[in-house]
């Protein structure tokens, strides 16, 4: 990653196509879970969305910063809420983070990282869930589904 801007239109690139992907889910939808022991359909959205916060907060502190719980969600118009302002505010936590803090060395989980490669893995995870997160929408019969990455 050269720059934190970069960095954050590429991660828009893809988040954008998770807020389109939630067009056609319905609220009774979001419990959909493809084998017993997986993530329900709203659990890997909040699941995507969560990480990203948390890889964001770990590097604007320098340490591992715990992801900051959901906002509790009835209905999927409030979790697309919820979605929208989550993106809203994980992107002002990127903008605010300094090029020395790319650079510095994070322990994360045992490994140490650069601020930068910590949130190149922080995108990748988001890419490999939203793959995970078509095949959820198409099991649930939603046909229409976005181009992988934003392009508009």
């Amino acid at each position: 990653m050269t720059t934190i801007n970069e960095f954050i239109g590429e991660w828009l690139s893809h988040r954008k196509v998770l807020h389109q992907m939630l067009e056609d889910v319905t609220t009774e939808q979001l419990q959909l879970k493809p084998w017993e022991k997986a993530m329900t359909l709203s659990g890997l959205i909040l699941h995507i969305t969560g990480a990203m916060g948390m890889f964001a907060n770990t590097v604007k502190n320098g340490v591992y910063t715990q992801a900051v719980p959901p906002k509790a969600f009835t209905t999927i118009d409030e979790l697309r809420a919820n979605i929208a302002a989550d993106t809203e505010e994980t992107e002002a936590i990127l903008r605010s983070i300094a090029p020395e803090q790319l650079e510095q060395s994070i322990d994360f989980f045992g490994h140490a990282m650069t601020g930068s490669a910590l949130l190149q893995n922080a995108k990748d995870h988001e890419i490999h869930h939203k793959g995970q997160l078509f095949i959820y929408l198409r099991l649930a019969g939603i046909e229409k589904l976005p181009f992988f990455v934003y392009r508009g």
